[in-house]
């Protein structure tokens, strides 16, 4: 009989203790394989563990840890020589966990990155190397309300005009629900910021973002936001601090707003509500750049001190030869799956999926590189503030101030 794979749960480090029973050593190898994830991801390991237990013949524990606490716990355990064998958490963590040394290449390469979406496999590559093992991806897309527009809009310029003028007839109550907030959402607003023609980082000679080429305060990125600007609170109105991620995805499920910008996790409560709705890509503006959003990548990583050294390679050809393991990630925590087998197998269930697969067909793969985590606070203040009506080259040139201060020496 198949043994349960127990699910601990732990706020300190000193409590991550082994989760296993006697029944677990009867059924598998004695040393067990040990995952660390957060709450939100807990069901979806648990899950993951029996099937990959059964490949790997060995008793797999899932350890959950907050998320706040993960990355830090995770780093901390390395450096005194303990921890999990995997850790699963977003690509973005890639950069500091490879310089720490605290995670190991996998047994994948660039040739692999046709068997999944656009940019997942770039998303855990840190100086040439992959580092992670992709299983879901995700980003932006424009939510569309097909009773009150039935085709999608061509621009930026036109998805204004449709929604302005349903405002202007009392259907609805803003023309676009976007997360901005007193904070800022650097996220959201990206793929508008990039159309405008702004940038966050360069690239260097390996593709990688290059933190000696800082764009927040550049030229380019002054000019996007001073067109940004103009659809802020002393503009159109189109975006505003009101909206932030507490109402966001209710003003289109209550019918306040025709459009929506937002992740897969809106597809559920637009659903729940009964609202008609198509996925399409984020508008760009009409002579504008493409509209980039973030893509955002969960991935499994394995440490540097796992307790077995060809777990990497077992995980990676794990993965690939068998889709129904993502299928599973998928049933259980509703994510778009990484490997274009896996999404083809769930996407007749749910065409939406699909949809957010081509929405993010030219997006930006989150920076995963250590410099990544100065810019997120101030970036995204500058960008409320600017909405707010505050000058964009002031605002970002103190952004690109405090961020430099994050780099640290």
């Amino acid at each position: 009989m198949r043994s349960l794979i127990p699910l601990c749960s732990a706020g300190l480090l000193l409590a991550l203790t082994a989760c296993s029973t006697a029944d677990d050593a009867d059924d598998y190898s004695s040393v067990p394989l040990t995952i660390w994830a957060d709450e939100e991801r807990a069901q979806a390991m648990r899950t993951f563990a029996e099937a990959f237990a059964r490949d790997a013949n060995r008793q797999v524990e899932v350890i959950v840890v907050d998320h706040e606490e993960l990355r830090s716990s995770f780093l901390s355990a390395h450096s005194t020589g303990l921890g999990p064998d995997l850790l699963v958490g977003p690509h973005d963590w890639t950069g500091e966990l490879a310089s720490a040394e605290s995670i190991v290449p996998v047994g994948l390469s660039a040739d692999d990155a046709d068997l999944f979406s656009p940019g997942a496999l770039d998303a855990v590559t840190y100086d040439g190397r992959v580092y992670g093992v992709p299983y879901a991806t995700e980003n932006l897309a424009l939510f569309r309300n097909t009773d009150l527009v039935p085709e999608a809009p061509a621009s930026l310029e036109a998805l204004v005009e449709t929604g302005t003028d349903l405002v202007d007839s009392g259907a609805v109550d803003r023309a676009l629900s976007l997360q901005v907030g007193e904070e800022g959402d650097a996220y959201h607003i990206h793929p508008f910021f990039t159309s405008a023609g702004g940038y966050l980082f360069g690239e260097n000679a390996s593709g990688d973002p290059d933190p000696t080429d800082l764009g927040v305060a550049a030229p380019e990125s002054v000019a996007a936001f001073e067109r940004l600007a103009e659809l802020g609170e002393e503009g159109s109105g189109v975006l505003d601090r009101a909206v932030d991620s507490s109402n966001a995805t209710e003003a289109f499920t209550s019918g306040q707003a025709p459009f929506l910008v937002s992740g897969p996790w809106s597809i559920a409560p637009t659903q729940e509500a009964g609202v008609p709705f198509a996925v399409d890509p984020v508008p760009a503006f009409a002579e504008g750049d493409p509209a980039r959003p973030l893509i955002g990548v969960q991935a499994f990583f394995v440490a540097s001190g796992a307790s077995d050294p060809e777990l990497s390679e077992n995980l990676a050809r794990t993965f690939l030869e068998d889709p129904e393991l993502s299928v599973i990630l998928h049933e259980a925590d509703p994510r778009v799956p990484a490997l274009d087998a896996a999404l083809e197998m769930v996407s007749d269930q749910d065409p939406n999926l699909a949809a957010f697969q081509r929405a993010g067909e030219g997006g930006l793969p989150m920076p995963a590189i250590p410099e990544m985590e100065a810019v997120w606070s101030p970036f995204s203040q500058a960008s409320a503030d600017i909405i707010a009506g505050r000058e964009p080259s002031e605002a970002l040139a103190e952004a690109e101030r405090l961020i430099l201060e994050g780099f640290g020496p």
